[in-house]
């Protein structure tokens, strides 16, 4: 006989948690640019690499991202809090973001988005679906090539001690604990 477990019913929400928190650039490297904190993220396929961004149509990002059809995620590190909070907090449409928040955005390879030199991992995206979800709209992405800053990788690999990644969980960061197992070998 199954052991019955009491549980709290809660109504529907955003109830998956822990999520990535990053930074998405957008715009065009050489005119109008901004920088968004975004938790709405995720990898959804991996033939072709391909990324979701979860992005409110009333934020100044998300008429950039229409505009020029790409953009860059940062991936930042538990440094980065500060940056995160700002960049998440004021306006594109007042506020130069990359100035207020000391970054220095460096020319992307294949987007005309800029990418972050100061986060560690910069993953250039071509938006190829928009998909209206109601609060967001959900913007399908084709990773084009990956930047990485050699004091994160080992053996060629980014190495999550020297990347010192973050979550986000109900408006906390988090950075990432000690790893717990892995996945079996295929």
């Amino acid at each position: 006989m199954a052991k019955q477990i009491e549980k709290r019913l809660y109504p529907a929400s955003t109830a998956l948690y822990p999520t990535p928190v990053v930074l998405v650039t957008c715009g065009d490297y050489m005119g109008e640019m901004n920088a968004i904190t975004l938790a709405w993220v995720g990898t959804v396929a991996s033939e072709p690499p391909m990324i979701a961004i979860g992005v409110r149509p009333t934020r100044y990002s998300f008429g950039l991202l229409q505009r020029y059809g790409d953009f860059v995620v940062n991936l930042p590190t538990a440094d980065h809090v500060d940056i995160l909070n700002y960049c998440g907090t004021v306006s594109g449409r007042t506020e130069e973001k990359f100035k207020g928040a000391g970054l220095t955005p460096a020319r992307a390879d294949n987007v005309r988005a800029p990418i972050i030199a100061e986060f560690p991992v910069n993953i250039e995206c071509k938006i190829r679906n928009r998909i209206a979800l109601g609060s967001h709209d959900l913007f399908l992405a084709e990773v084009l090539c990956v930047h990485v800053a050699p004091e994160v990788l080992v053996r060629g690999d980014v190495d999550p001690e020297k990347m010192n990644p973050l979550a986000y969980f109900k408006g906390l960061y988090f950075a990432l604990g000690d790893q717990v197992g892995k996945t079996p070998s295929k």
